[in-house]
C-alpha cells in the first residue's frame, strides 16, 4: 500500500513512516483493490457457493478496512487541519464505494440465490449468522431499490458521511477554542492541589502567567467539582454546553436538523418509518416501541429517586451557602461536599491510591486472573504519539494473543471522551488465526512535575470500561472478520466493557492494585468501605441522566414529523420536559455537541448503555454467587461472550453463559432502586 506500510513486529502499523499527504492516494489505491475483489466474485463463471461468494466478500477490503481504521482514529485522537480536510475528501470516496457493493445488482443476486437456499447448504451457526447478516445488509440497505431510488440512497450518504465529520471538528474546535485564565490565586480556593498544579502546567506551556482552565475532562471536572468561586464555575459550565451552540462558525444546528432529515429521508426510502425504526431491527431491542417501553419503565423507578436527591442537595446546598436556586453548575460542586458529609469521603483521599500505571496493572491482573492473559511491555511497536504505550499481549502459556495500544492524556489534536478501536481484526484466514491490534483512547488527569497521574476513581472506572472493550477484541476468537471482536449487536457491545466496571468496586480487586503512590501502603479498608458505601449514591439522578440522554436521541431519530423541527433548542427542551430537574440554560444546548449520537455510531442506540447494564448487573451477580475470580465463570464469559463476537444471536450467547435469561432486577438491585 502506497505511504501506509505494515511491516512491523505482528504486521503492525509504521505509524512514523506515513506521510499524511500520501493518505489520500492510499485510501484511492485501496478502494481500486478492493473493487478488482468485488469483480472477481461477481465475474465468478461458477455457480455462487458460500466460499465464492458470502466468504471471499467477507474477506475482501482488507486493506481497505485497515487504513480506514488508522486513519480514523488518527483523525479523533492526534489530528490536525491537513488530517480533517483529508477526511472531508476521504469520507464521501468510502461512501460511495459502500454504496457500490451494496448496490452491486451482480452480487446482490448472487447472495439472494444462496440465502433462498440456506437450509440445503449445511451450514454451521458462524456461517449461517454470516449468509443472513450478508442479505440482510444488502435488501436493508437499498438493493432492491430502483435506480432513481438508487441514485438518491447514494446522494443522502455522502452528505451524511461529510456532515458528521464537519459535526465532529466543529466540537473539537470549539473545545479548543475556549480557556479560562486566573491570574487572582483567590479564584482557585476549593481546588485541589492537583488540579491547579495541572492548570499552571497548560499556562507555563503557553507562556503565560497564572492558571489556565480548559473544556477537556480532565480540567474541566475538577473545576466544577471544587471551585468555591460559583460565577467562575458558572461561566466554565456554560462553556461547555454551548459548544456547537454559539453565534460563530463552528455552530452545529444546522448541521443536526441536516443529519436528523437525511438520516429519516434515508430510512423512508429504504420502506421504514423512522430512522430508529431501520437502527432497531437489528439490534436486540428490535423497535423504538421496545426501547421507549425500557426507557420509560426505568424512568418511572429512577424518577422518584431522582426527585428526592435533588431536593435533598437543594436543601443542603441552601443551608450551606444560601443558594436559593440550584443550578446546573453547582451540581459536581454540591454533590462532592454532601457525599463528603455523608460518607466522609473525598475524591482526593482517593486518588493518590490511584497512580495510572498502577491502575493500568491492576486492570491487566484481572484480565490474568479471569482470562489467563499477559500483558508484556513492547518498546519496538511503532506509535503515532509518544504518549502511546504498547503491549505484547499473550496466554497462560506464551502464545501470542494480540498487540495493545493505550493513549491515555488529553491534548489539542484528541478529541474528548475514551474509545476502543482495532488497527488490524482478528479473523481465520489461509490456515492462520491473523490475531488483532487493539487500542484504547483515553483523556486522563496528566502527570505534572511533581506528581504522576492520579486518576479520580471515576477514571478508574472508565479506564477498567474501556479496557473491557479491549477484551473483547483481544480475545476474539471467529472465522470472519465482520463477526468478530466488537462486531455485534450496538446494544450487546457495551455488556464487556460494563461488567469490567464491577470489579472496581471489590476489596480483592482493589487489593491488586490501589497503593499510595508515595508510600506504597494498600489503600485503607476504611476508604474500600466507603467506595462501596458510596457506590450507590445519587444513583437516581445518574440514571435520570442517562434517560434523558436516551429519550433525546430518540426523539432525533425516532419521530416520523422531524421535518417540521425548525428549532433544535426547542426540540430539545420537549425531549427533557420528563427529565429535567434543574433549571434550563438559555444559551446552551446538548444536541449540538452529542458526538455520540451525531458523530459516533450510538444514533438510535444511547439507550444500549442502561440496556446493557441489566445484562451486566446479572452477569456479574453470577460472579458474587461463585467468586469474582472464578475460573469456571470466567471461562464460561471468554467461551460465550468474549470470543464469540457476533457469530450467534446475542441473547442466545448470553443465555449459554448465564444459564439463564437476564434479570432487569439485578440492574435495579445494584442502583439501590430496589430491595
Amino acid at each position: 500500500m502506497r505511504g501506509i506500510s505494515y511491516n512491523g513486529i505482528y504486521k503492525s502499523a509504521e505509524f512514523s513512516k506515513i506521510d499524511e499527504n500520501e493518505w489520500l492516494n492510499a485510501f484511492k489505491t485501496a478502494i481500486a483493490e478492493a473493487k478488482i475483489e468485488i469483480e472477481e466474485i461477481t465475474a465468478n463463471s461458477e455457480l455462487p457457493s458460500f466460499e465464492n461468494t458470502i466468504e471471499a466478500l467477507d474477506y475482501s477490503g482488507e486493506g481497505l478496512d485497515r487504513i480506514s481504521s488508522m486513519f480514523f482514529n488518527l483523525n479523533s485522537a492526534e489530528t490536525n487541519d491537513n488530517l480533517q480536510a483529508i477526511a472531508q475528501e476521504v469520507s464521501p470516496l468510502l461512501s460511495e464505494f459502500s454504496n457500490d457493493i451494496t448496490l452491486n445488482k451482480e452480487l446482490f443476486q448472487r447472495i439472494k440465490v444462496l440465502y433462498d437456499q440456506k437450509h440445503k447448504l449445511s451450514l454451521n451457526p458462524e456461517q449461517d449468522t454470516l449468509l443472513t447478516k450478508k442479505f440482510k445488509s444488502f435488501s436493508r440497505n437499498g438493493a432492491n431499490l430502483p435506480d432513481n431510488k438508487k441514485a438518491e440512497l447514494r446522494k443522502i450518504d455522502k452528505q451524511l458521511s461529510q456532515l458528521k465529520l464537519k459535526f465532529g471538528e466543529n466540537v473539537l474546535a470549539e473545545t479548543n477554542d475556549y480557556q479560562l485564565h486566573i491570574i487572582n490565586q483567590e479564584n482557585l480556593s476549593g481546588l485541589p492541589e492537583g488540579a491547579i498544579e495541572a492548570a499552571k502546567q497548560i499556562a507555563k506551556n503557553q507562556s503565560k502567567e497564572g492558571w489556565v482552565f480548559t473544556l477537556d475532562y480532565p480540567s474541566y471536572i475538577p473545576f466544577m467539582t471544587y471551585a468555591d468561586n460559583r460565577s467562575l464555575r458558572e461561566e466554565l459550565s456554560k462553556a461547555f454546553g454551548k459548544k456547537g451552540f454559539a453565534n460563530n462558525s463552528f455552530n452545529n444546528e444546522e448541521i443536526v436538523l441536516k443529519i436528523a432529515n437525511l438520516r429519516h429521508k434515508r430510512a423512508n426510502l429504504l420502506g421504514y418509518k423512522t430512522h430508529a425504526h431501520f437502527v432497531l431491527e437489528e439490534r436486540m431491542a428490535k423497535s423504538p416501541d421496545n426501547v421507549m417501553e425500557f426507557l420509560n419503565s426505568l424512568l418511572e423507578k429512577a424518577k422518584p429517586a431522582a426527585k428526592n436527591e435533588f431536593e435533598r442537595l437543594e436543601k443542603f446546598a441552601k443551608e450551606l451557602d444560601g443558594i436559593t436556586s440550584l443550578e446546573k453548575w453547582d451540581s459536581a460542586y454540591y454533590s462532592e461536599k454532601l457525599k463528603q458529609k455523608l460518607y466522609h469521603l473525598d475524591e482526593e483521599q482517593l486518588k493518590p491510591y490511584f497512580k495510572l500505571e498502577n491502575v493500568i496493572n491492576g486492570a491487566f491482573t484481572v484480565a490474568e486472573k479471569l482470562f489467563g492473559l499477559r500483558f508484556q511491555p513492547i518498546s519496538s511497536i511503532d506509535v503515532y504519539h509518544k504518549d502511546v504505550k504498547t503491549y505484547k499481549v499473550v496466554d497462560d502459556e506464551g502464545n501470542y494473543v494480540s498487540l495493545f495500544y493505550a493513549d491515555f492524556f488529553p491534548r489539542p489534536g484528541k478529541r474528548n471522551g475514551a474509545w476502543m478501536t482495532s488497527f488490524k481484526p482478528q479473523m481465520f484466514k489461509d490456515g492462520a488465526n491473523e490475531r488483532p491490534h487493539v487500542s484504547i483512547v483515553c483523556n486522563f488527569t496528566k502527570p505534572t512535575e511533581t506528581k504522576p497521574s492520579l486518576l479520580t476513581f471515576n477514571e478508574v472506572t472508565t479506564l477498567f470500561h474501556e479496557f473491557g472493550h479491549a477484551l473483547h477484541g483481544i480475545l476474539a476468537n471467529t472465522q470472519y472478520p465482520s463477526l468478530s471482536g466488537t462486531n455485534v449487536f450496538w446494544d450487546f457491545v457495551e455488556l464487556p466493557s460494563q461488567i469490567l466496571e464491577n470489579w472496581c468496586y471489590e476489596e480483592e480487586t482493589l487489593k491488586l492494585f490501589a497503593t499510595h503512590y508515595e508510600t506504597g501502603e494498600a489503600i485503607p479498608m476504611e476508604l474500600i468501605q466507603k467506595i462501596k458505601d458510596s457506590s450507590t449514591f445519587h444513583e437516581g439522578l445518574q440514571t435520570l441522566r442517562q434517560i434523558s440522554f436516551g429519550l433525546l436521541d430518540m426523539n432525533w431519530h425516532g419521530i416520523e414529523d422531524i421535518s417540521n423541527v425548525v428549532s433544535v433548542k426547542e426540540h430539545e427542551l420537549e425531549s427533557f420536559k420528563h427529565t429535567q430537574l434543574f433549571p434550563d440554560v438559555a444559551d446552551n444546548c446538548m444536541s449540538t455537541s452529542f458526538a455520540h449520537i451525531f458523530q459516533g455510531g450510538y444514533s438510535s442506540g444511547y439507550y444500549s448503555y442502561k440496556w446493557a447494564e441489566v445484562l451486566d448487573a446479572d452477569a456479574f451477580e453470577y460472579f458474587k454467587e461463585e467468586g469474582i475470580f472464578n475460573k469456571s465463570v470466567a471461562n464460561k464469559f471468554k467461551a460465550f461472550v468474549l470470543s464469540k463476537g457476533g457469530t450467534e444471536d446475542p441473547i442466545k450467547l448470553y443465555e449459554q453463559f448465564r444459564g439463564k435469561k437476564p434479570e432487569p432486577e439485578a440492574l435495579l438491585r445494584r442502583a439501590g432502586l430496589i430491595n
